[in-house]
């Protein structure tokens, strides 16, 4: 599981796209509360962030004429499974410190993205 540098997102493959979208997904949903070494930063952070970045991803989508379930629109649904988060605490806690992005997505992250990405035998141009 990965969570490719937001400036790499328009650039990704259909394959790759969804599954971001998927892996996305799974975060938001019951794979909160788990330990992932390569996403931790995420999971230590904010639901409203994964949320916008999860918009990004979404949008990507959508310009290439995917399909999305709309329910992903709405930042307290967390999957068919997962109870909603609750709004109040979401907004309340989050709302007012949420940086535009991870701050780890810095530009050695972007690097580290476009050698993972070669490696798996795709390049960026």
């Amino acid at each position: 599981m990965r969570i490719w540098h937001e400036n790499l997102i328009p650039l990704l493959d259909r394959q790759r796209l969804l599954a971001q979208h998927r892996e996305i997904c799974a975060m938001r949903g019951n794979g909160w509360t788990k330990k992932h070494a390569t996403v931790q930063y995420a999971l230590d952070g904010s639901l409203l962030t994964l949320y916008f970045f999860h918009l990004v991803v979404m949008k990507e989508m959508v310009n290439r004429g995917y399909n999305v379930d709309n329910k992903w629109v709405d930042p307290c649904y967390r999957g068919k499974i997962c109870p909603a988060a609750d709004k109040e605490m979401l907004m309340n806690k989050y709302v007012f410190n949420l940086p535009n992005t991870y701050p780890e997505h810095n530009d050695e992250y972007y690097k580290e993205c476009i050698e993972n990405l070669r490696n798996k035998g795709f390049i960026i141009k």
